[in-house]
């Protein structure tokens, strides 16, 4: 009787760890890969010019990436973990007409979003797998060495790292030579990924969230507001606590006028008309958008994004 109570333990405890939620990645080549292999072009930043990767373009020129994309996407499906094609992303952004958005930056000072962002913000990846690979050659042998960092797509924290070079071969193809480097290091690449994604579910993603007023309202964040009477950046303050997963934050600023949140943890998902739906920097911004909008506050506010994980709250107006 005990084996069988055991085996069944055992067969639960398995079929738990199948059903376990993984994470969705997606591989891109580094921005100094693209940008050492001439992938790039330039974007407008609050005045400052700065070089970012062009993905399409690599995809279109360089044959090779394809192949690398591809040898590293079947590894990781091998390990069971779900990923997002770099390649159908960039399509997609195009049937959108968003090649023009891509290039080209628009007026909004500090809430501009540069085209990364955007790029990031369609393939909706937990974290970016960055790649960086160089292939030696010395007489007639041919090595690789490379470089893969796991991202996270929000906070863009490096949460998982692998690096090294290959043994030298005499005729093995540019994938092959990657494959051979990579392996080694792959399954203490995952583990890295999954306990990260293990520790989101727990503790929430990370994001962050702003608060500044426009100059001309008349109130500041030192005002009172409510039936309490109570200073507005306390209100706020206890909101994000109220609603943030285990009411993990840090408030790195305040003063009358802006508050920084940082560590901003917030839920993967949440419920809508009986349906989970994934939470996003917006969506857990907007509620304290409403709160601040509606009685006994009525701010009239506006909510403005960067990438995926940052949100500011303009207030006084829209």
């Amino acid at each position: 009787m005990r084996k069988i109570i055991t085996l069944l333990l055992l067969a639960v405890s398995t079929l738990a760890i199948g059903q376990a939620k993984k994470p969705t990645l997606m591989v891109v080549p580094s921005d100094a890969w693209c940008i050492q292999n001439g992938y790039s072009m330039n974007f407008e930043n609050q005045g400052t010019v700065e070089t970012i990767p062009d993905y399409k373009a690599a995809f279109q020129n360089d044959p090779d990436l394809l192949l690398v994309i591809s040898k590293i996407n079947g590894l990781m499906a091998d390990r069971g973990f779900p990923l997002q094609n770099m390649e159908s992303v960039i399509k997609s952004l195009n049937s959108y007409s968003a090649e023009d958005a891509l290039r080209s930056s628009k007026s909004g000072g500090e809430v501009e979003e540069s085209p990364v962002d955007r790029f990031k913000a369609v393939a909706k990846a937990d974290i970016i797998m960055q790649l960086t690979w160089t292939l030696n050659k010395t007489g007639p042998k041919r090595s690789v060495t490379f470089n893969l960092q796991g991202l996270d797509a929000y906070s863009n924290k490096q949460i998982a790292t692998a690096a090294g070079t290959g043994a030298p071969s005499f005729s093995a193809e540019l994938p092959v030579l990657l494959e051979e480097s990579v392996l080694s290091h792959m399954d203490n690449f995952t583990n890295s990924l999954q306990n990260h994604f293990d520790d989101l579910f727990e503790n929430g993603r990370e994001i962050k969230i702003r608060i500044k007023r426009w100059d001309d309202w008349d109130e500041d964040l030192e005002s009172s507001f409510g039936p309490e009477d109570e200073e507005l950046s306390f209100i706020i303050e206890d909101w994000i606590a109220d609603n943030t997963v285990k009411g993990r934050f840090s408030t790195t600023d305040a003063t009358e006028n802006m508050m920084i949140f940082d560590q901003v943890r917030i839920p993967l998902y949440y419920t809508r008309n009986g349906r989970e739906r994934a939470m996003d920097t917006r969506r857990f911004a907007k509620g304290l958008s409403d709160m601040l909008k509606n009685s006994p506050y009525n701010i009239v506010n506006k909510i403005t994004t960067r990438g995926l994980g940052e949100a500011t709250i303009f207030l006084g107006s829209k």
